[in-house]
């Protein structure tokens, strides 16, 4: 089979490297990729949202699997550009239709969906700039601290905690009137605090059945401690220990077998990953929030710990058989640390030549944001910069492997954390 995949980041370096390890892989194609998937396949140079050099690439190089990473590409409405042309219509996608990365791509849809199929999330209300009054009355209601969010995607950095009435008033405004997240926040959505644990749950459905992937806990803050701004992930620990069999039984039963019973009901086609962010509340599982594909850097864990073909887990989706697949999941512990660069996820220096990768031993280096420089030498080139990903026996000794490494690898102004796990050791 020959594939494209998708994306530049750390998510696809590790579709990439699984992808390439199966006996179905003929031709691997990424785009527009990084020095990491080049280990992998072959990078070609166009962005993963231009739609129409995906259909070119698609038909120039016969692509059989199309393989969707970020989410951007998704909410656009990749799967349906590709479905509805003559051209490329036989060739599968994997990501679901636009109507179904909504999911994503709207939080005010993800919670009326939420609320209409009795999926266990936190209260909520919906807003635009009409109706801001009724926005500052709602937030009187709460107790703090207060969650806002944009409806529409936000690379991330679309929901603020905010810790006293002034603030959270200040913010809404902030976000409706001066739209401080551009057009995703025309409308925002401001719901109670859970107060729990967070972790994130894979699903992979072909529109009927769903294999539940290893679920992980990612850790998002820049600083020691979870301190600090938000940044897409500085590591994650796959399985997390809290997440034990009683507890994903709840979730399989209360939340993911409504969420794919409610797709088939709204007749949406959805077939590829969905990505459940939870907060385990007393023992109870609740939605934060639904993504349309998988996660960075949770991908960096779930990935490496699937023992199964990866590729033919994609042909099982396209001809809805999941159902015949028995997932082989392997029992070690996978750790991963980001390395970043310093200022991330603010301003931050981009072409630190990277040295040390070739050394290291016992684990996997993801790349995240490299490139090759004009005299071939591996180079930072965004603000998380590679994934270090270990396995081991427990959490320490798989973050013993990755701290080694981690440690190991040099480029200028290197930032990671260092207390990835603690908090559940």
């Amino acid at each position: 089979m020959k594939v494209l995949l998708l994306g530049s980041g750390g998510r696809e370096h590790t579709l990439a490297w699984k992808i390439a390890q199966s006996k179905l892989c003929e031709e691997l194609y990424i785009a527009p990729g990084n020095a990491g998937t080049a280990e992998c396949g072959v990078n070609l140079n166009f962005s993963d949202s231009d739609v129409e050099k995906i259909k070119e690439c698609i038909i120039e190089k016969q692509i059989d699997i199309l393989v969707v990473g970020p989410e951007q590409a998704l909410v656009n409405g990749i799967y349906d550009c590709i479905k509805n042309d003559k051209k490329t219509e036989k060739t599968i996608v994997i990501g679901p239709s636009q109507a179904g990365a909504v999911l994503e791509g709207s939080k005010d849809f993800a919670k009326a969906f939420m609320s209409k199929y009795n999926i266990p999330t936190a209260d909520y209300q919906s807003f635009d700039k009409e109706n801001i009054e009724g926005a500052l009355e709602y937030i009187q209601t709460l107790k703090a601290p207060y969650v806002l969010k944009a409806d529409g995607l936000a690379a991330g950095k679309g929901v603020l905690i905010c810790h006293t009435i002034e603030e959270a008033k200040h913010e809404i405004n902030a976000m409706l009137l001066s739209e401080k997240f551009g057009k995703a926040s025309r409308k925002i959505v401001i719901e109670e605090f859970l107060k729990g644990i967070e972790l994130s749950v894979f699903v992979l459905t072909d529109g009927e059945h769903y294999l539940v992937l290893p679920s992980a806990k990612d850790y998002k803050r820049i600083g020691e401690n979870d301190t600090g701004l938000n940044t897409g992930g500085m590591g994650a620990i796959s399985p997390p220990p809290f997440a034990d069999k009683i507890f994903m039984s709840k979730v399989e039963q209360k939340i993911i077998i409504p969420t794919i019973e409610g797709l088939k009901k709204e007749k949406i086609t959805y077939k590829g990953f969905i990505f459940i962010g939870l907060m385990k509340v007393d023992d109870e599982p609740y939605v934060i929030e639904y993504n349309v594909r998988m996660g960075d850097p949770e991908t960096e864990v779930v990935v490496p710990r699937i023992n199964n073909d990866l590729l033919d887990l994609f042909l099982h989706v396209e001809n809805q058989t999941l159902d015949q697949v028995t997932l082989a999941i392997n029992s070690q512990v996978a750790a991963t640390v980001m390395l970043v660069s310093k200022g991330y996820p603010e301003a931050y220096e981009k072409g630190k030549i990277i040295s040390n990768v070739q050394n290291v031993q016992n684990s996997y280096v993801f790349h995240a944001g490299t490139k090759l420089n004009d005299k071939g030498e591996l180079v930072s080139n965004g603000g998380r910069v590679l994934a270090v990903t270990s396995m081991g026996a427990s959490i320490q000794e798989a973050l013993g492997l990755s701290y080694q490494n981690a440690d190991l690898i040099d480029f200028e102004n290197k930032h990671y954390r260092r207390d990835i796990g603690k908090d559940i050791l």
